[in-house]
């Protein structure tokens, strides 16, 4: 079991003020319309919602660890959420990613500059999150990005 926390005011606008009893269907709806499910069955991810600790449980199987990091966080940037638990599997087992909370006034440039020490590295960065990351310079602070090794 991995846990990955987010900032609870940060993120996309799934929930909507007052999350209901189908949160959990609208947060898989999100992740589904991001892309980043592409060979996962309807069923194979299960999402939980508790609105009062902004936690969501997610758990089924992945096909590779790329694509279960990327669901994590597509989850876990969501406005209203401050922690993902996650329990999925992965068929194909790789390298776990480093993850990178966005700061206020942050580019990825300047993120690749960071991590890598290299500013003109932050095409793989952006690479790495795509489909959540469709424009090199929409990112905003709070949002926890992947950062491949």
């Amino acid at each position: 079991m991995k846990m990955l926390d987010f900032f609870k005011d940060a993120g996309a606008q799934v929930l909507g003020a007052m999350p209901g009893s189908d949160a959990a269907g609208k947060l898989i709806k999100h992740v589904k319309d991001s892309g980043v499910m592409e060979g996962v069955l309807d069923g194979e991810v299960k999402v939980e919602f508790d609105a009062a600790a902004g936690e969501v449980k997610v758990s089924g199987a992945a096909a590779t660890q790329e694509q279960r990091e990327k669901i994590v966080l597509a989850l876990g940037n969501v406005r209203g959420v401050a922690k993902v638990v996650d329990t999925m599997q992965v068929q194909k087992p790789q390298a776990e990613a480093s993850h990178y909370t966005v700061k206020a006034g942050e580019t990825l440039s300047k993120i690749a500059k960071t991590v890598y020490g290299d500013a003109s590295k932050y095409q793989k960065i952006f690479e790495a999150n795509k489909p959540l990351l469709r424009d090199v310079n929409k990112i905003y602070p709070g949002q926890v990005l992947r950062i491949p090794t």
